[in-house]
């Protein structure tokens, strides 16, 4: 017993050159799949011999013949496996005589078990076949070999008593695993596992005997024999003899199916349970090729594969998942044969054969799985199971899998006809793959993927029922070549595509193409990418391909390693938004966050065609108007809504340079459409988070709708030449203004304001406010009749709308149901526009207030000024002439009055009065506004909110009126900034912009340090100490006598009354270098910690002229400790001034 255990254990995987026999029974598609040994069902002429002298036996010789036989084969099985020569039984001799066989046979196994059977099949006594049959069952086989020889008796005893050999095998079957299933772990002996292993293994062979000699007659058991192999191997599938058995069952099993035997009369519901066993065994393979075990198992699945029902999809699936790795995963074909076992006794293996066999065997699965359904949905189906391996990194298994796809499509185009039948779109995927292959670095799989493309176009088109001639050598033009002519061939390749393809199957080549451009090589990208760039530009792409063809983009474009093939994919962009405009951009729109980095990209793309550009930006401010009314919006709904998505994207693009020349171009319609979408969103309720933005804090979280809209506004003006409107506006708190519903009206004003103020697109925006008021939308004629009231006082409206066309734009605003519109309409037909005449009256009424105002004591001063603020923005058209200067004058010296809200509105009122004189007061306009720098710069550091806001605004408007150099600077100064370094950097830009002037503006502080007023004179202390510091030479070579005079005057404490001021230059220069750093962050020039050092590096403020020159010396005794120190340390200076002065 313990020598048969270790034969039945022995490893039954020897690495042996395939016998012939073997061979020929492999060859399934020939009608193979024959017997294993000696089982061939037809009868010798020998055995019939000896089958026709067993017939003329009666039963009780039978019975005799077979307990003969039964007693050897009992005493055989138990004698050691050394002893060779075995004692001859004479009864046996005897039998073997009477059956005309040489007594010396006795030796051979084989034969006695062959003449076992026999006898059993010719027995007609049923309790005789049941008896013996159960001997044979018992015996305890020495090795694998005397198991089939056990199989090959039962199945030659089936031949004539299958139910009787069925019904005996299954009782024995079930008794045999109940007896060892119920034994406990630590009761079971190895004796006992051991006889369950030999019972599943000898009973596997018994079934597959039984299915060749039964023939026809098994049919009806095959879903029982099937029931018990797969039990078998389910309980014993790790031994190697066992699966050995199994596949040699399956083999013969499957021989008999393929028969003509009428089996397509049955259905054989096991054939899924039976083709997972046999995968599982193919997984197990080792990853070389010594034996036909891999041809076996795929050949029985085709065997199988034909019976009915047909295979599910998922099982089908499986087997080509598993038997493709297992066969393309072998080592390259040069290296087969080094990949045996060192311990090979035979290296004589012809392993290229075998291999040739097994690839063989799979090109059958495949043909087997069409010609089970030929049609176009089965070939994209097995192909699907080809695509990981055309994308596999190994170059063997992408050249086997390519050679494998080229002989199903040859058969495909063998046996497939013109259908109707839709063609899937995953074939156009497949295609996408094919191609890559045709820049692959091995040439052996270039060729096939070339022929395997020229097919799939070609079963398309047949599909389509639209032949066209696509010969083979139209195929050789497919190749590509790095030369000139190469694009050319591609360029056919694409129309082929544009023919053959529908819409869903050349979306998903695009899609393949795209994805594989992050992961290819570096050449193979850059061809592929030429190939896109091709497509995109013709008229490949449909519109309902932009969605999923411009998402794939989206998503591949960052992952492009190579540089090249990203220029060339954003070329392909470019192509892409040139044909489809309003498709990508609708994408785009949908991508993701229009903050993204990827997304921006897309978009910079789209800019580097102007006239795509102005494309794009037009359908984007349109968007902006698609605002669905407010009943039909869902909340949660709300911020997907279209014109939320273009409103954010507008936002982005103001800060993009490729684009700043299209938002200049598009201006007038986004600024209008950012209007009214803020106003809408006010409808909305989409205020939350609108008014807790901190303007000054970089915050990282997303705007809200509402804040994103206003920041959009801003950027409009900010970020094109039309800054000072923005600045205009900031300054004057305008922007705030926007923050409510309830002041949304007062700000588009002053927004308006500004922009006729500074002539900012003011033709652009007046046509977009014309079309605007004849909207049926409410919110947009309240926009458009707000700005178009503001910009009547424009000098530039009269160049692009005549007063008739006017008058009837108005007249129409007053039939508006809203009645701001139609106060605003009646507002504009009172304008100087429309009533020339009222501009004479408004002139004269001009003079008397200012007669009014220039009294020594005029009443209600304040009232006054409102007053000639109105009417001065009334005549905005006709200017006020020579009145500006003396109304400028006058003025200036209200800077200095007693009440802050008097000066406050003189100083803004002066800002507007410089501009009102027309061009022939232009420059005597100028030198008034000089005039008044130092005192508006004195007055930033007013003790009043109202009078700094009114100052920063006023001297901005001074600064631009005398084109100083870097103004954008110093309103960021004015607007954002705090703490002595800006009010250095204030006093920096003053200086380093009036080149040559600087004795004035020192001569001009000095009038202040007899200032009543605290903070002037603090501030005209800083501006002196500052000056004298940084500018002493300067001063030594401007001063003029009278100023040398004035200084030592002050020098020997002298005090002269209505000392006359320096006077200006005639034409103020904006001459310098340029002035440092960059804007801070929050405004407010009120207050510095002064105090006087050698060093000073703060600057001042103040806010008026006086007409006295204060008594330098005086400051000595002030009360003020800073006034003293003041004097302390800068005497010496003023006394070094006078001196030194050229």
């Amino acid at each position: 017993m313990p020598d048969s255990r270790r034969n039945f254990h022995r490893p039954h995987r020897m690495l042996r050159h395939p016998s012939p026999q073997e061979e020929q029974e492999l060859e399934l598609d020939l009608g193979l799949l024959g017997s294993v040994r000696e089982c061939c069902s037809d009868l010798l002429p020998l055995e019939r011999q000896l089958v026709s002298r067993i017939r003329a036996m009666s039963v009780a010789q039978q019975g005799l013949a077979l307990d003969i036989i039964r007693h050897y084969l009992e005493g055989h099985t138990q004698l050691p496996r050394q002893q060779h020569v075995m004692d001859i039984d004479i009864s046996l001799q005897n039998l073997l005589e009477s059956l005309c066989l040489e007594p010396k046979q006795a030796t051979n196994k084989t034969l006695l078990f062959r003449l076992f059977g026999l006898i059993l099949c010719e027995c007609t006594d049923m309790a005789l076949v049941k008896r013996y049959l159960t001997c044979l069952l018992e015996l305890s086989p020495q090795d694998s070999s005397q198991q089939e020889d056990i199989a090959l008796a039962v199945g030659l005893a089936s031949t004539k008593h299958l139910e009787e050999v069925w019904a005996l095998l299954e009782q024995l079957c079930s008794t045999w695993f109940l007896r060892w299933r119920n034994l406990s772990p630590e009761a079971q002996l190895p004796d006992a596992d051991l006889h369950w292993k030999w019972v599943s293994s000898t009973s596997l062979l018994c079934y597959g005997q039984m299915a060749t000699h039964a023939k026809e007659q098994i049919l009806p058991w095959v879903d029982g024999i099937i029931s018990w192999m797969v039990h078998f191997f389910s309980c014993n599938c790790c031994d190697d003899v066992l699966k050995a058995n199994f596949l040699s069952a399956a083999v013969l099993l499957t021989s008999v199916l393929r028969r003509d035997y009428g089996v397509q009369r049955y259905k054989f519901t096991q054939i899924p349970e039976f083709i997972q066993c046999l995968l599982w065994i193919l997984q197990e393979e080792p990853n070389f090729l010594a034996t036909l075990s891999r041809q076996k198992i795929i050949l029985v699945i085709v065997g199988l594969s034909n019976l009915r029902p047909s295979l599910q999809p998922w099982v089908k699936s499986r087997v080509l998942e598993v038997c493709l790795r297992s066969v393309y995963m072998l080592p390259p074909t040069k290296e087969l044969f080094r990949s045996l076992p060192s311990l090979d006794p035979s290296p004589d293996i012809d392993v290229m054969g075998l291999y040739k066999k097994t690839v063989h065997a799979l090109d059958l699965l495949l043909q087997s799985f069409l010609s089970e359904n030929p049609s176009m949905n089965e070939v994209c189906f097995l192909l699907q199971h080809m695509e990981h391996w055309l994308q596999s990194v190994e170059s063997h298994e992408r050249q086997r899998a390519v050679q494998s796809t080229l002989l199903l499509l040859q058969y495909a185009e063998d046996i497939l006809k013109s259908t109707e039948e839709a063609t899937p779109s995953m074939l156009g995927h497949q295609l996408g793959l094919l191609i890559l292959l045709w820049w692959d670095t091995d040439e052996e799989t270039q060729n096939p993927a070339r022929q395997c493309v020229y097919l799939l176009l070609k079963l398309s088109m047949q599909q389509k029922e639209r032949m066209v001639d696509l010969s083979q050598s139209k195929v050789k033009c497919f190749k590509f070549r790095t030369s000139g002519k190469g694009e050319v061939e591609l360029q056919h390749l694409v129309k082929a595509f544009n023919k053959a393809l529908s819409v869903a199957q050349h979306t998903q080549l695009v899609l393949v193409l795209l994805h594989s451009l992050s992961c290819c090589g570096l050449l193979q990208c850059q061809l592929t990418s030429k190939f896109l760039l091709m497509v995109f530009e013709g008229p490949s792409i449909k519109p309902e391909q932009i969605n999923e063809v411009l998402r794939s983009l989206f998503q591949e474009l960052p992952r492009i390693h190579c540089s090249k093939a990203q220029e060339i994919m954003l070329k392909a962009m470019i192509a892409l938004g040139t044909q489809h405009t309003p498709e990508v951009v609708e994408v785009l729109l949908f991508l993701c966050h229009p903050s993204e980095k990827q997304i921006l990209t897309l978009w910079m793309a789209l800019a580097a065609n102007w006239k795509l550009a102005r494309k794009v930006m037009t359908l984007l401010y349109t968007k902006l108007k698609q605002r669905p009314a407010l009943e039909n919006i869902q909340p949660s709904h709300q911020v997907q809504l279209i014109s939320i998505l273009a409103l954010g994207t507008i936002y982005e693009l103001l800060y993009i340079q490729e684009y700043r020349t299209t938002v200049r171009w598009a201006f007038a319609g986004i600024l209008l459409g950012l209007l009214t979408q803020l106003h809408y969103l006010f409808e909305l309720g989409m205020v939350k988070g609108f008014l807790d933005f901190q303007e000054d804090t970089l915050d990282s979280k997303p705007l809200g709708p509402c804040r994103t809209c206003l920041e959009a506004m801003k950027g409009l003006f900010w970020t094109t030449r039309y800054w000072e409107v923005f600045a205009h506006v900031k300054m004057l708190r305008g922007w705030e203004l926007f923050e409510r519903l309830e002041t949304y009206t007062e700000g588009v004003t002053v927004l308006a304001r500004a922009m006729a103020l500074y002539d900012c697109e003011v033709g652009a925006v007046l046509g977009q406010a014309i079309i605007s008021l004849k909207s049926c939308e409410e919110r947009d004629n309240i926009v458009a009749i707000l700005i178009i009231t503001e910009f009547l006082n424009s000098p530039e409206v009269p160049k692009h709308v005549s007063q008739k066309a006017m008058d009837n734009l108005l007249s129409l605003g007053l039939n508006s149901p809203n009645w701001l519109v139609r106060a605003m309409s009646l507002k504009g037909l009172s304008s100087i526009m429309m009533n020339a005449q009222k501009a004479a009256l408004l002139h004269g009424m001009l003079r008397d207030l200012l007669n009014s105002l220039l009294q020594p004591e005029p009443q209600d001063l304040l009232g006054l000024i409102a007053i000639l603020s109105d009417i001065l923005h009334r005549l905005g058209l006709q200017g006020i002439g020579p009145i500006s200067l003396q109304l400028a004058q006058h003025l200036l010296q209200l800077f200095e009055h007693e009440k802050a809200k008097v000066r406050a509105s003189a100083i803004f009122l002066f800002g507007d009065v410089i501009y009102s004189g027309g061009r022939k007061f232009q420059q005597p306009l100028k030198k008034v506004a000089f005039q008044a720098l130092v005192p508006l710069l004195f007055h930033l550091a007013d003790a009043y909110k109202e009078v700094v806001m009114r100052t920063k605004i006023t001297f901005f408007r001074c600064t631009i009126l005398l084109n100083w150099e870097f103004r954008k600077e110093l309103f960021s100064k004015l607007a954002w900034g705090r703490g002595v370094e800006v009010e250095y950097d204030i006093f920096t830009i003053m200086m380093e912009s009036n080149s040559g002037s600087h004795h004035q503006f020192f001569m001009q502080a000095l009038t202040y340090l007899g200032s009543p007023c605290r903070n002037l004179k603090l501030a005209a202390m800083k501006f002196i100490g500052a000056m004298l510091q940084d500018y002493f030479l300067d001063l030594c070579f401007h001063l003029k006598k009278s100023d040398i005079k004035i200084l030592k005057k002050c020098e020997l404490g002298q005090q002269t009354k209505g000392e006359p001021l320096p006077n200006p230059p005639s034409v103020p220069l904006a001459e310098g270098r340029p002035s440092p750093p960059s804007p801070l962050s929050s405004p407010s020039l009120l207050h510095w910690d002064v105090s006087f050092q050698k060093v000073p590096q703060a600057l001042w403020p103040c806010s008026q002229i006086m007409v006295s020159t204060a008594d330098f010396g005086a400051l000595l005794e002030d009360r003020d400790d800073i006034c003293r120190r003041f004097y302390l340390n800068f005497s010496e200076d003023i006394m070094d001034l006078s001196q030194y002065a050229f």
